[in-house]
């Protein structure tokens, strides 16, 4: 699947683009995108020359020589300033995040394509791991803190792959979505090509992060890249993208048990990963109505379209059954009471996400999204606390 995946990378880079100076390499753009947050081409620009535009003022020219490439600047300063600039025409607003303050241009890039700048994501990908590293100590024991490091740094190299692949399949898609169309690929701040060798960056150092771990652990979190490649494909296919990202992200549930005792206890981990399951469904479900009027325009397929106006009912399912999941993995690894306080406590969340979130609003479904990393955390707090007064 991997070699599939990069196949058709390899062949969108053969399609015809103009071609860039060594210098102009990180603007690459391979087709016209035509969305406003490009910088309109002016009809006579001499260099240093200044711009007026809506009361705001736009220095084009810095001294070096900018050539117009199929309606566009070839500058990555103009660029830059253009998706900035020109997002409030009509189109698409970008926020300014740490990453615009304090890392080199250069870097900008490649920073947003795995979207340091929003570590949700790694939350979501690293707590089912913690969960299952904490579930594998040793009754009376704190779990081992040099393996939470090490799933730590894994969750986020994982993570910044896993947006690198999207991001590489969904160019195409990207660029008609409002929400995803200023991302570093879709806008053309980093060619497809660049963002192909950042993503072979991550995984080799991921690849040393696993070479860390026993080899029963090398071999179950080698076989995870197959959904890792295939994820990003599937809205493409069916209406459940969302139960395959369940199944991707929670692979941790399997693989932090297996770096502590060096095999999987089905009794244990299983229930703890289909629980992590049913709570991706809930919050990547309320993360998909941001969206729902962009993928019935594109043919994009997510669960939000298929529950429709029964969303609640269905993420209340999948929450109850993501709770007594948990309840019954606790169960089987014998914690203390201390743990099912905890889940009292994260079914409040839970029901609180589920019963408050406004559906047709994308800033509520985003902010309820974002609180998942609370629910992570308070069913971590329980496992620590129920294992170590065990």
């Amino acid at each position: 699947m991997a070699f599939f995946v990069l196949s058709r990378v390899s062949r969108r880079l053969l399609k015809p683009s103009f071609s860039a100076t060594p210098s102009q390499q990180h603007i690459y753009l391979s087709k016209r995108v035509t969305t406003t947050h490009y910088i309109n081409p002016l009809p006579t620009l001499d260099h240093n020359h200044q711009v007026r535009s809506k009361g705001k003022e736009s220095f084009l020219g810095t001294g070096k020589s900018n050539r117009s490439v199929g309606g566009m600047w070839s500058s990555s300063l103009v660029l830059e300033r253009g998706r900035k600039d020109m997002s409030g025409f009509g189109g698409v607003k970008e926020d300014s995040s740490w990453i615009d303050f304090y890392l080199p241009e250069r870097a900008r890039g490649y920073a947003k394509l795995a979207r340091f700048d929003k570590p949700i994501g790694t939350w979501l990908l690293a707590w089912p791991c913690m969960w299952s590293i904490a579930l594998a100590a040793d009754p009376g024991s704190l779990p081992s803190f040099k393996l939470m490091g090490l799933f730590g740094c894994g969750a986020i190299l994982l993570r910044g792959a896993g947006c690198t692949i999207n991001d590489l399949l969904d160019q195409d898609i990207d660029t008609k979505v409002d929400r995803t169309r200023l991302r570093p690929i879709a806008s053309g701040l980093l060619t497809p090509f660049q963002g192909l060798q950042f993503l072979v960056l991550q995984l080799l150092l991921g690849l040393g992060i696993l070479l860390q771990l026993n080899n029963y652990s090398r071999v179950l979190g080698a076989s995870s890249l197959f959904l890792v490649f295939s994820y990003p494909l599937m809205k493409r296919f069916t209406f459940w993208p969302q139960a395959f990202l369940g199944l991707t992200i929670n692979w941790g549930a399997l693989l932090g048990w297996a770096a502590v005792k060096g095999s999987v206890e089905p009794a244990v981990v299983l229930p703890l990963y289909l629980s992590g399951i049913c709570w991706t469904l809930v919050y990547d479900t309320i993360y998909a109505h941001q969206d729902k009027e962009d993928d019935v325009k594109l043919g994009v397929k997510s669960t939000a379209l298929r529950f429709g106006d029964n969303t609640k009912l269905w993420l209340t399912g999948f929450g109850t059954a993501s709770m007594g999941l948990l309840a019954l993995s606790g169960l089987s690894a014998d914690l203390g009471w201390q743990y099912y306080a905890s889940l009292v406590a994260a079914s409040g969340q839970l029901g609180w996400q589920i019963g408050t979130a406004d559906l047709s609003s994308r800033a509520d479904c985003s902010r309820k999204f974002v609180s998942n990393k609370w629910f992570g955390a308070i069913v971590f707090s329980g496992i620590v606390l129920g294992r170590s007064f065990q």
